[in-house]
């Protein structure tokens, strides 16, 4: 077994790694319950000459991996000899969490909900207040990976805030199948570095606690066009063989009875109003209600989860341009 010889820093300097290396380091961040560190992991690849800051971040929430390998590969394969600049990996945000195999931070709150925090506030407060100026304030650039979560999956998709050009071009250069116009960003990882005048992305690459090759691999040339864009490598930008379909906005439907739920649309399936979408059924087996499209949309996620509750979500429906 591999010794880890890594380094724990307080916070993430940048020009303290040389030019022309690939440097691995801890970030101490908090403290757990009987006083052991916290500790994020870091990857930093400085280019021979000057160039932009990337940032990439994976598991806010601690069921999304695919973001993990995306970011491992990367560096695996980046020839840092011919790197412009710097790019930062930081695979696994939220530790506490992937480490007990959950969505949620330790005191149950959702990291994405929650950002910039706070610098005197409770457990995840203090921890997205710390991500924020140890880490993610040296970026100009994010990608922020992300998958669907719990009982769900996803299509390949951005949210991006159509408002910036710099991060729609981040969008577009993605090849994803589709790009959300997504305005609101209150409490996220992105709304909060873009405040801090980082263009920044979120990236949703396929399902939760799971590596899927094909969703991993999209994820990864989207990420090298848009190094290749920036000027810091100089490789060929790869075309998309399918145009992305823009919606302007979206929404989750849920049901409003419990029962056992039949979600019939498959991903990227473009439904039309009044299209049935999902059944529900009682125990017996007998129909309670069916679930109808409130407009034509495509479908960019949808529930797995046979057995919902009152309020359970069916399909996640985005509004076309």
């Amino acid at each position: 077994m591999m010794k880890d010889i890594y380094p724990v820093l307080t916070e993430l300097n940048i020009n303290k790694f040389e030019n022309n290396t690939i440097n691995k380091a801890w970030i101490h961040l908090t403290e757990d319950g009987i006083g052991r560190p916290i500790l994020i992991p870091v990857i930093v690849a400085r280019g021979k000459q000057k160039g932009p800051v990337l940032g990439l971040s994976a598991v806010v929430h601690g069921n999304e991996l695919n973001g993990i390998k995306v970011i491992h590969k990367l560096f695996s394969q980046i020839n840092i000899a011919d790197l412009s600049g710097t790019i930062v990996g930081v695979p696994i945000v939220n530790m506490p969490s992937v480490l007990l195999l959950k969505r949620m931070f330790t005191d149950n709150v959702d990291l994405n909900r929650i950002m910039p925090g706070k610098t005197d506030g409770n457990e995840s407060e203090i921890y997205t207040h710390r991500l924020l100026d140890r880490i993610f304030r040296r970026f100009e650039y994010l990608i922020d990976l992300h998958t669907a979560s719990f009982g769900r999956i996803n299509s390949y998709y951005i949210r991006v805030n159509p408002k910036s050009d710099s991060a729609m071009k981040m969008a577009q250069l993605q090849n994803a199948q589709i790009i959300l116009h997504s305005k609101r960003v209150d409490g996220t990882l992105r709304g909060a570095v873009l405040e801090m005048g980082i263009n920044a992305i979120t990236v949703e690459v396929g399902d939760p606690n799971t590596f899927q090759k094909g969703m991993i691999r999209s994820g990864l040339t989207g990420i090298y066009n848009l190094i290749s864009y920036l000027g810091m490598l100089e490789e060929e930008i790869e075309e998309s063989q399918q145009e992305s379909i823009i919606c302007k906005k979206s929404k989750w439907l849920y049901t409003d009875q419990g029962g056992i739920l039949e979600v019939y649309p498959k991903l990227l399936e473009i439904v039309e109003k009044g299209a049935t979408i999902a059944r529900l059924s009682n125990a017996f087996g007998e129909l309670i209600k069916e679930y109808h499209a409130p407009y034509e949309g495509v479908i960019i996620g949808k529930s797995t989860m046979p057995i919902g509750q009152t309020g359970s979500r069916i399909i996640h429906l985005g509004k076309m341009m």
